[in-house]
């Protein structure tokens, strides 16, 4: 589990709430109706945007969020510059049993397609379209954080409209007019606070893992095409390793280790 998401939240709240009582007020931040009408309206308000199947992805979308394991690019590349040399050593049919031990679906399928003999370029089709599927998919889970992260400024705005139009009605005494604007502005600090903390926060957090899945699985496509054509591994490994620019090189070292270890098991077995 990625903590950060957690850590996030926890210092944020813990900054806003230790300050406010520093103040020894705290209570007077507490205010039912205006939890109400922020979370309430930005909930109601989104599910006016969205089908209730979509909503019903809210919990999975938060999993993923907090559990999220992030995709290391350059343990794929080595495991395609390891499919690479037994392929140039053994034929593209020694590559059948051993897809099938690899945990990535995405790799698994594009390697069992080459290993079929299907048209390289059929087999870009075709995972090219599995892959704006996943965006597609990932993208509900964004936007509905984008919306709640809209709403939430905007409905703690009409609770404070509220607030005002209530004590406005009560100005015959003027020592509540105080004590009324202060809760009326509750609702705007309620609201700023979820959109700009937590579901904003949250959102960017889906798309950062979005894209960073996007271009492990482009690197799989450019792999894997690469293996059907029967480039040689290291001229694979350094087009690859061109998506990362921020990240090290691959060691063509480690992954000849790897494939050497892996003769040597199964010359053993």
């Amino acid at each position: 589990m990625d903590l950060s998401l957690l850590l996030g939240l926890v210092l944020g709240f813990g900054l806003i709430i230790g300050s406010i009582a520093l103040s020894g007020h705290i209570g007077a931040y507490w205010n039912v109706q205006s939890i109400m009408i922020t979370l309430g309206g930005s909930f109601a308000a989104t599910m006016v945007n969205f089908s209730i199947k979509e909503l019903a992805s809210l919990g999975h979308v938060l999993k993923v969020a907090l559990t999220h394991k992030e995709p290391n690019p350059l343990e794929i590349i080595a495991t395609i510059v390891r499919f690479a040399e037994i392929s140039r050593r053994e034929g593209l049919l020694a590559l059948e049993e051993r897809a099938q031990e690899l945990d990535e679906p995405f790799l698994q399928k594009g390697i069992q397609l080459v290993v079929d003999g299907t048209d390289p370029d059929l087999v870009r089709g075709i995972l090219e379209i599995e892959l704006s599927y996943m965006e597609e998919r990932h993208s509900v889970g964004q936007r509905i954080f984008e919306r709640l992260g809209g709403y939430c400024p905007a409905f703690g705005m009409i609770g404070t409209l509220i607030g005002l139009i209530m004590m406005l009605q009560k100005m015959e005494d003027a020592r509540n007019l105080g004590v009324g604007m202060a809760v009326a502005l509750i609702t705007t600090l309620y609201g700023v606070v979820l959109a700009n903390l937590v579901f904003l926060p949250i959102a960017d957090r889906l798309r950062l893992q979005n894209d960073k899945e996007v271009l492990v699985k482009e690197i799989m496509i450019e792999g894997i095409l690469s293996i059907r054509a029967g480039e040689n591994p290291r001229i694979i490994e350094e087009k690859l390793n061109a998506f990362l620019p921020r990240y090290r090189k691959v060691s063509r070292g480690e992954a000849i280790e790897q494939v050497t270890e892996e003769v040597r098991t199964g010359a053993q077995a």
